[in-house]
């Protein structure tokens, strides 16, 4: 099952010409604006508003764009009013930088050597991977897997709303997923009439089309089956039609699409934040299985994709543990050699006749050795719990958060794509991770893993609220895999802040990742 046209790669060839309506001009190998975008094949029709959805190839920079294409007849002023209003809104969003929203690259209205029926260009960067409406086309997903995926868009609308943007997800085909297995909005350029209300209604239909297969906000896309309703009227919940689905997903779903005129329901979920806090309980990190290995492809978690193979999570994940136990067992094998040795140098100065009073606990305050004996040797401290830290209030992809201390580093928790660098002044002073030790402990070092050499991180004391004021108690610049720091701890913590303040550039913006953070220390 598919909506969208057989896709046609363009050939290498130019046409200027104006002839035939706009849908006949509108073909592979087309190029607007004055020859720069060169048409590759199309990603979909949003009908409400008479536009086409394009990959194009921007031939002055050599890249794959997205291009939203608004169409209709110049000589009519509502539809030229229209498309100013849409242009004006993914304007204004070309400031906006979030990874669940595809990057506005320019805004252009018609030109001469255009198509007649052409009312301007959207253009944003490309998303390669699949359309949402592939990613159903064998079936529904599985609950906690749609959670999951849906997470980045719904915190871009948050975000958005909180600029005073409006992004128009409310359409099937601007929505698509990407090879990292994340919905994201792929064409930007709301409709003239858009409201914030829409985008969290476009919320709940998507999360109701992964959940069931089927749309239920306005008419269905070509191929699409339609949501259903009861008798009375109103749209029939996703736990109806998979008794699988849980009581809240499902709810959210149909309350956020809270539109009485076009689906029956009464409503109560207003913000992406609503959305996204239930998204966030419901989401899971299963293994992915093929729908041959599994026999049943429509609650199979493999996300269908045009990419070659990736290789085998499962191996690799045994392959992490095994080195992880190994480095384990050499820490401690080093740390007893060397307490080994703090307690021959004690032992001898204790001879020449530097005696010690204990009190009768032998504990002495603080939780800290009594002067002239060795710390305790320092041993892995488990991480089971963190929360996001962001100094701008705006976290960082909160649901990823539990990626930093699964064992697997292969999985990774990353920054936002910033355009400036972090600092005083800077869109935020610092972003990271408060997270939570099994027991209480003296740090002693923090070993981080990471891909993002360059990256500067500081190591802080959270007493009460995480801030920046937090007593610094180490910092690196990262390199490429594992980086230890060193902590100089006074006293026995459960909790501590691990915050990134600067960024490495990445195509022309600035974004960090971490994959693990490990913990050694004193057990109070």
């Amino acid at each position: 099952m598919t909506s969208k046209p057989t896709e046609q790669i363009a050939a290498e060839r130019d046409e200027s010409g104006d002839e035939g309506s706009t849908e006949q001009a509108l073909t592979p190998g087309r190029v607007l604006d004055h020859g720069r975008y060169r048409l590759l094949s199309q990603a979909g029709v949003d009908d409400r508003c008479n536009v086409q959805l394009w990959r194009a190839k921007d031939g002055v920079l050599g890249r794959d764009v997205a291009l939203t294409v608004l169409v209709g007849d110049r000589s009519d002023s509502e539809a030229a009013s229209n498309a100013r209003r849409t242009l004006e809104r993914a304007m204004h969003a070309s400031t906006f930088n979030h990874i669940g929203v595809a990057r506005v690259l320019d805004v252009v209205t018609q030109s001469s050597s255009d198509p007649t029926g052409v009312l301007g260009i959207v253009i944003a960067e490309w998303t390669h991977g699949t359309d949402l409406l592939d990613l159903v086309a064998e079936g529904p997903l599985p609950p906690g897997t749609a959670a999951r995926l849906l997470q980045p868009l719904a915190a871009a609308v948050e975000a958005a709303h909180h600029a005073g943007l409006v992004l128009g997800a409310d359409h099937p085909q601007r929505i698509r997923v990407t090879p990292d297995g994340e919905i994201r909005m792929a064409f930007p350029g709301p409709m003239a009439q858009a409201t914030s209300s829409d985008d969290v209604r476009g919320l709940g239909s998507a999360l109701y089309l992964l959940l069931t297969g089927r749309w239920a906000l306005g008419p269905a896309p070509e191929g699409l089956p339609a949501a259903p309703t009861g008798p009375d009227g109103n749209l029939v919940a996703p736990r109806t039609l998979r008794p699988t689905v849980p009581l809240e997903l499902s709810t959210v779903a149909v309350r956020a699409l809270g539109n009485p005129d076009s689906t029956g329901t009464t409503g109560g979920v207003r913000t992406g934040a609503a959305v996204l806090r239930v998204l966030e309980q419901h989401a899971t990190f299963e293994t992915t299985s093929t729908a041959g290995q599994s026999g049943q492809p429509a609650e199979s978690n493999e996300v269908w994709r045009r990419e070659d193979p990736k290789p085998d999570q499962q191996k690799r994940k045994k392959l992490m543990i095994s080195v992880g136990v190994l480095a384990v067992a050499t820490l401690l094998v080093v740390g007893w050699i060397a307490a080994s040795l703090i307690g021959m140098f004690t032992e001898s100065n204790s001879n020449r006749g530097t005696g010690q009073v204990i009190g009768e606990s032998g504990n002495h305050p603080g939780g800290q050795p009594p002067p002239g004996q060795p710390p305790a040797a320092a041993t892995p401290v488990k991480i089971t719990g963190g929360v996001s830290f962001n100094t701008s209030g705006d976290a960082d992809a909160p649901g990823r958060i539990p990626n930093l201390y699964d064992g697997n580093p292969g999985t990774w928790w990353s920054t936002f794509n910033y355009r400036q660098q972090l600092g005083p002044g800077g869109i935020s002073n610092g972003t990271g991770a408060v997270l939570t030790l099994e027991r209480a402990a003296v740090l002693r070092e923090v070993v981080i893993n990471s891909q993002s050499a360059g990256t500067k991180v500081e190591i802080r004391e959270v007493n009460g609220t995480p801030s920046m004021n937090g007593k610094l108690l180490g910092s690196a610049v990262l390199n490429a895999g594992e980086t230890p720091i060193q902590i100089q701890a006074d006293s026995p913590s459960q909790q501590f802040l691990v915050v990134i303040t600067q960024l490495v550039p990445n195509n022309g913006e600035f974004a960090s990742q971490i994959n693990e953070v490990t913990v050694s220390g004193s057990v109070a």
